[in-house]
């Protein structure tokens, strides 16, 4: 099974960005921890701060991937074309955001990709890529 996890801008800081929100662990350190609770799985990952590189590796991996997991960042309030690409591809998307983004500010109350997702995994830390991919391992 190939997995993809997208993780969209500011994710490359986890561990030094406000840990009181996203924790103390960078995402390297938890990949590595998640690649070897599942060997079985495949798992690429890419990240980027630019919307544009986010929907080319969404378009790349849309169509060859058995899931995708995608943590959009702030992108998920603002970019349309992201959900636009998320529509567009034929492998599942779940949504993943680390903080529970409802109980902060409300503009991050909207999100353009929930709705073109499988399905959205909200503020349960980092454990959300791995339900995330037990959905998908499970589907």
């Amino acid at each position: 099974m190939k997995i993809a996890i997208i993780n969209g801008p500011n994710l490359n800081l986890l561990g030094k960005r406000e840990p009181g929100i996203y924790g103390s662990t960078s995402f390297d350190d938890y990949l590595a921890t998640l690649k070897s609770k599942y060997p079985q799985v495949d798992i690429h990952y890419y990240q980027s701060n630019v919307e544009g590189e986010l929907i080319n590796e969404l378009q790349r991996v849309g169509f060859d991937y058995d899931g995708i997991i995608m943590n959009p960042g702030g992108y998920t309030h603002t970019s349309v074309a992201i959900g636009d690409a998320i529509a567009s591809i034929k492998t599942p998307v779940v949504e993943v955001h680390i903080s529970n983004v409802h109980a902060r500010e409300e503009f991050r109350k909207l999100s353009h990709v929930s709705g073109k997702s499988a399905g959205s995994i909200i503020g349960l830390g980092l454990k959300g890529y791995e339900l995330a991919l037990q959905y998908l391992l499970n589907k």
